[in-house]
């Protein structure tokens, strides 16, 4: 129970990848951490890639970034409907600003491109998004995960291990 008293925010909007949406709320959720599911609606279901159903428990308008430790972005093609929401920006930005963790696998990449939080960062995502990453002014490696500070990125599925034991790692040594 190494993260019983950290808060963790779970984007998420259709069409995400079932297993990177999946596999780190398991993650956290067995370290002891609080996940809360955020979505455009609350109670709102929302399909993965795979038809894996999530339930939101959260709007993006009711949460208040300062009130969390960290906060992930699933890939699939949800990103690209995610990164059009202000207030997920602006969600994403604070969590930067106060250097808290940031996880992004897979095309997660473009939230963070959207909120221009990137420049100067060494990331990794899929290669689909590798000319994008690096417009964003990041340097973009081909590694299963890359942590620059308090920003945890990843590839793909298979790279999940050893994205959440960095992931949980960084949040772990947050004040």
């Amino acid at each position: 129970m190494r993260l019983q008293n950290k808060k963790v925010i779970q984007l998420v909007s259709d069409d995400f990848e079932d297993l990177e949406l999946w596999y780190p709320v398991m993650r956290l959720r067995e370290e002891g951490a609080t996940v809360d599911i955020v979505g455009e609606k609350v109670d709102e279901e929302y399909v993965g890639k795979y038809g894996v159903p999530v339930v939101s428990n959260k709007t993006f308008d009711e949460v208040d970034p300062n009130e969390y430790d960290a906060i992930l972005v699933p890939g699939g093609w949800s990103p690209d409907k995610l990164r059009r929401y202000e207030s997920i920006l602006n969600m994403v930005r604070t969590m930067n600003d106060q250097e808290k963790a940031i996880g992004q696998v897979c095309h997660a990449g473009w939230v963070l491109i959207s909120a221009d939080i990137l420049n100067g960062k060494k990331v990794t995502s899929t290669p689909g998004i590798k000319d994008d990453m690096i417009n964003a002014g990041s340097t973009w490696v081909h590694e299963p995960v890359v942590v620059d500070g308090h920003l945890v990125s990843s590839r793909r599925p298979p790279d999940l291990p050893d994205y959440m034991r960095e992931f949980i790692a960084v949040l772990e040594k947050q004040a």
